[in-house]
């Protein structure tokens, strides 16, 4: 072992044994196994969305509002357009938004966590105070004057939702990162010489991951939740490009409601399948990764 290279960063047993640990705690989660094996399916729907959807999802076809029949199973909307296609490609845009709105603000979030955490003084103080000013807007009323402002798109929404949702993991990852540092091996990096960002990433990182990693999976569901409002109220994802909250967008008036219920079901139904899904994978994660559980 070289005079650089601590011994908890040697190659041994003890990492393999936790994932072993973690791993068989989760799966004695039945609903978090069952979670996993639909996140994967709807990940797997996403990926493959243009090969499994029967026509394009934006094409106009002679049947207006169709019901479901052997040539459109979940029928057409009142466009003349396969719901199942777009259903399929609003899937993929919904679950896009989700994990790539909590991988830009977990990212970013971690880093402004750690830097406070460890730094402290008037880091410490200045992050807290950008914090809690954040935190004291209204959220979904200052998301809906942002997006109206900038315009309705993709990029625009997945960084409004992000502007406001790192605050809560760069305080939880603070909080993670004041308990951490005070631990031995963190001091003995510290008394070796080791830099700053060796420390970091290298040995707090790894022992505050698990909190990260929990709260980045309920983030998928907030997030996939707050798309399909934000497109419900006409201020997400625009038509003709297919979300699921578009396509309840789409199914507002009470006939549609009352007498067309293939228009908003299927999209209704698949975010409720997903946001179980994602909450149920987080339930057994959080329960895997607590070390008295």
């Amino acid at each position: 072992m070289s005079a650089t290279t601590l011994p908890w960063e040697q190659p041994n047993t003890r990492i393999e044994g936790y994932v072993r640990q973690v791993r068989r705690k989760f799966f004695r989660h039945k609903l978090a196994v069952w979670g996993l094996a639909v996140m994967i399916l709807l990940i797997l729907i996403a990926l493959l969305a243009p090969w499994l959807a029967p026509y394009p999802p934006n094409e106009v076809m002679n049947a207006f509002g169709a019901k479901p029949s052997a040539a459109h199973w979940l029928g057409t909307d009142q466009v003349g357009r396969d719901v199942l296609s777009r259903l399929l490609y609003g899937t993929r845009v919904s679950l896009f938004i989700g994990f790539a709105t909590v991988a830009i603000y977990v990212t970013f979030g971690t880093f402004v966590g750690m830097a406070a955490g460890y730094y402290g003084r008037w880091l410490d103080m200045a992050v807290m105070r950008i914090t809690d000013i954040f935190l004291s807007f209204p959220y979904m009323l200052v998301v809906l004057v942002i997006v109206s402002v900038l315009g309705a798109d993709m990029a625009t929404i997945m960084f409004v939702l992000a502007l406001f949702k790192w605050p809560t993991v760069a305080m939880l990852v603070r909080g993670s990162v004041l308990a951490a540092k005070e631990l031995d091996y963190i001091k003995a990096g510290v008394a070796l010489g080791f830099r700053m960002p060796r420390i970091l990433l290298r040995h707090l990182l790894p022992t505050i991951i698990g909190p990260i990693i929990v709260s980045a999976t309920f983030g998928v569901a907030g997030t996939i939740l707050s798309e399909a409002g934000l497109s419900f109220l006409g201020m997400g994802v625009k038509s003709p490009q297919a979300s699921l909250g578009n396509m309840l967008h789409d199914a507002q008036s009470l006939t549609v409601l009352t007498e067309q219920q293939w228009l908003w079901m299927p999209a209704g139904c698949m975010i409720l399948i997903a946001v179980l899904a994602v909450n149920f994978v987080g339930d057994g994660l959080r329960d895997a990764l607590d070390a008295k559980a």
